[in-house]
């Protein structure tokens, strides 16, 4: 397979299997769960090599770039590196199963469902792989559409409350961030000559330091609701309740890290300046969403509402370490990424067995479970322990980066941000406590099955990972480091190149003999 047509291949797959679905009469449910599950497990074998052809190098590999819309500088651009390609891989095995997940627990629009969700897969990878400002719009938006009517129409009682609520927010950040676009793309051609939507040429883009400021935050509001990051984040608890399982496993697994992977891939690079001056009133919105998402969290009686707070809270980790600004904090924020989705996806599939069951996600109703279900507890005791950060399960190892390097950026945030995991621990153990031990007082809950085979197999890629990032966490640490350092080194690079002027300085055209002003290494170095 060459490299050219690979991420391609990865990003529509999935559309293709869609298509196929499309044609399929909506009785034969067997045959369209059947082109589901086959098409989203060929797309993770083909997005393997992605990782295991991947050279430790921060230049973007597996590219392609095709002039789509010459005279208006866009093209079909994709490619990934340290950043992108680990997020592509949890995309389509979170994917993969959710569609295993799914199988018995919706029942009604089947045909529609699977479509939707293998629709959402194409959006997501689509987004992680676009080096083009345009083709990154078009599958931003792409994936609004899916997730709404995922919640809207399979979801629970006040679904389409939720469903607009979840628009709204993220419609509004969008605009934002294309109003910033098309901003900068009209910037660089009055710099620079030209238009283009090359996301890689606006790095080291010279303009005004109050345009780069307001350009910054259209993007943060953007990325800060799809964290989402308090006070953007009220739509969240409500999606994530309403939403069905599979729904809430992708909005936890991959959805809220397009803002945190946003803020890599476009704040940092593309406004240093901004984020450097930005770094300690996003660094407080951090720490607040850590202890608020981990308190209110405490007192949830529905155990989806619990996990879906508990997700603003260890978001706000990851934010916190992504404006650390160095090596071991942003590692440690991506490393907190991929096992958020392993971890917190985990967590809303053994909500959803509990659901599936006694159709209810009360506390109180639960009690003793452990002795009904043994197997079931066994894997909720190690997911629960791996979302609390214990030593030698994932969890561990990305806060304990995290706090690491905060600390060498600001011992008080380090110390703030501690207290989150002590809270965490608190409302995740107590949850459990109360769901699987004690007596069963619940008649209802005499007669609840363990897990059978197929649930078994959509829990055990995910308990795997847990063990194998929590142990050996250094071949995927290894692929991300060149990356994130060689962003680091741009951002500290433009801390001497665009700081030092004095702000009522016009900056509008390019020192001589270097366009980028100093800021921007070669774009074969990308």
């Amino acid at each position: 397979m060459g490299s050219f047509s690979i991420l391609t291949l990865v990003t529509f797959i999935p559309l293709g299997g869609a298509l196929l679905i499309l044609l399929i009469d909506k009785e034969n449910q067997g045959l369209i769960r059947g082109l589901a599950l086959a098409a989203t497990i060929a797309d993770f074998i083909i997005s393997l090599p992605l990782y295991l052809r991947f050279a430790n190098t921060h230049n973007m590999q597996f590219v392609e770039k095709v002039a789509w819309l010459p005279q208006f500088g866009v093209s079909y651009y994709l490619g990934v590196d340290g950043i992108s390609m680990p997020l592509i891989l949890l995309t389509t095995l979170t994917t993969m199963i959710c569609v295993i997940s799914a199988w018995t627990a919706v029942e009604k629009r089947v045909k529609e469902f699977m479509i939707t969700l293998l629709l959402l897969e194409t959006g997501m990878i689509g987004v992680f792989c676009a080096l083009d400002f345009f083709l990154f719009y078009v599958f931003w938006e792409m994936m609004l559409i899916p997730m709404f009517l995922m919640i809207g129409v399979w979801g629970g009682q006040r679904r389409i409350y939720a469903a607009l609520k979840f628009f709204i927010y993220t419609m509004a950040g969008s605009v934002l961030m294309l109003v910033a676009i098309l901003w900068m793309y009209f910037q660089h051609k009055a710099v620079k000559g030209f238009y283009t939507m090359d996301i890689q040429a606006y790095h080291g883009l010279l303009m005004d330091p109050s345009a780069q400021l307001l350009l910054f935050l259209a993007f943060f509001v953007a990325f800060a609701i799809k964290v989402p990051m308090f006070p953007f984040h009220t739509w969240l608890p409500d999606a994530h309740v309403e939403a069905p399982t599979a729904g809430s496993v992708i909005l936890a697994g991959i959805l809220l890290k397009m803002g945190t992977y946003g803020f890599l891939r476009f704040s940092l690079p593309i406004f240093p300046e901004a984020t450097l001056n930005a770094v300690d009133w996003i660094s407080w919105l951090a720490l607040i969403g850590i202890v608020y998402g981990a308190l209110v969290a405490m007192v949830q009686e529905d155990v989806k509402k619990l996990v879906a707070y508990s997700s603003v809270s260890h978001l706000g980790f990851v934010v916190l370490g992504i404006f650390a600004l160095n090596v071991e904090a942003i590692t440690g924020g991506m490393l907190q990424m991929l096992n958020h989705g392993v971890s917190t996806g985990a967590l809303f599939l053994a909500v959803g067995v509990l659901y599936e069951r006694r159709h209810t996600r009360l506390i109180s109703e639960y009690g003793g479970v452990s002795s009904k279900m043994p197997v079931f507890a066994v894997i909720f005791m190690i997911v629960t322990l791996s979302s609390i950060g214990l030593p030698g399960l994932n969890g561990f190892v990305g806060e304990f980066l995290i706090l690491m390097g905060t600390w060498k950026f600001n011992p008080l945030y380090a110390a703030i941000a501690t207290s989150g995991v002590i809270w965490a621990a608190v409302y995740m153990l107590w949850m459990f406590q109360r769901v699987m031990f004690g007596k069963v007082t619940n008649p209802k809950n005499e007669k609840l099955k363990d897990l059978n085979w197929r649930e078994v197999t959509y829990f055990a890629p995910f308990i795997v990972l847990i063990f194998v990032l929590g142990v050996y966490p250094t071949p995927v640490i290894k692929k991300m480091e060149p990356t994130i350092a060689h962003l680091v080194a741009q951002v500290k690079k433009e801390k001497g190149a665009s700081v030092a002027p004095p702000v009522s300085r016009p900056r509008v055209a390019p020192p001589a003999g270097n366009p980028h002003g100093g800021a921007h290494v070669s774009p074969r170095s990308h």
